[in-house]
């Protein structure tokens, strides 16, 4: 009697193992039965991507020639990135990160757009607009490397010093000076062009300037010599003229 009162009774351990490993297999079965983001959604949040990066791009080269129209085309390049960046990371994402984590996210995404709205709007108007081209795709890259970084959740912001930091930094130091010899060769040639264009310009309208005065003099003096002619023939007429 004291054996079979004495023995424990397992019933407990095993029901808390069997529900542990229903809760795994319903969570296996979940992630399992997910589905993909749809077509549409995954094709909107790219093209939103690179229509607002071409939006700052745009803005940020061309600033200087109208402050406040440019300023208005960066703002709306910006918020049309970060929607793609709630599309893409959040809405479509197969794990939602934390707040923290979200607010790290959009801040370098909004620090992404800008790296690489310099880095193609310098290159793509880099003849138009040279000396600030230059500095504009150097600073794109390390910039654009620096947000995308921060913005990658497998990488650690440690790696921003790491070897391929200093690759980037590099590669932006080199494209600096070897941007800046292009941009300066590129002064030079538009300098003389223009230079002599104006004066070409110059010379036709004096010449046209010149011109139109004897025109007009000759018109001015027609009834006066018409009218001198027709005396002097008066004249033959009458038996006067010597």
């Amino acid at each position: 009697m004291s054996l079979v009162t004495d023995r424990p009774a397992p019933s407990a351990p095993q029901q808390h193992t069997e529900g542990g490993r229903a809760a795994a297999r319903r969570a296996r079965s979940r992630h399992r039965a997910r589905k993909p983001a749809p077509l549409a959604g995954r094709y909107i949040g790219y093209v939103l991507y690179f229509v607002g990066a071409g939006l700052i791009s745009g803005a940020v080269v061309h600033h200087p020639l109208d402050p406040a129209r440019y300023t208005k085309i960066a703002i709306i390049g910006v918020l049309v990135f970060l929607a793609a960046t709630v599309v893409n990371e959040f809405l479509l994402a197969t794990e939602r990160p934390a707040l923290p984590r979200a607010i790290l996210v959009i801040a370098a995404s909004l620090l992404l757009s800008f790296g690489i709205g310099m880095l193609s709007g310098g290159l793509q108007h880099f003849q138009d607009f040279p000396d600030r081209g230059a500095v504009l795709v150097p600073l794109g890259i390390t910039v654009s490397f620096i947000a995308f970084v921060l913005k990658d959740a497998q990488s650690s912001w440690r790696r921003v010093f790491g070897p391929m930091g200093l690759a980037v930094l590099l590669t932006a130091a080199v494209s600096f000076f070897g941007l800046r010899a292009v941009a300066d060769g590129l002064g030079e040639s538009s300098g003389e062009s223009g230079h002599s264009h104006g004066d070409g310009t110059e010379t036709s309208d004096e010449h046209a300037t010149k011109e139109e005065p004897p025109a007009a003099d000759t018109g001015s003096a027609t009834p006066e010599t018409s009218a001198s002619t027709d005396a002097e023939a008066g004249r033959t007429e009458d038996g006067h003229s010597h």
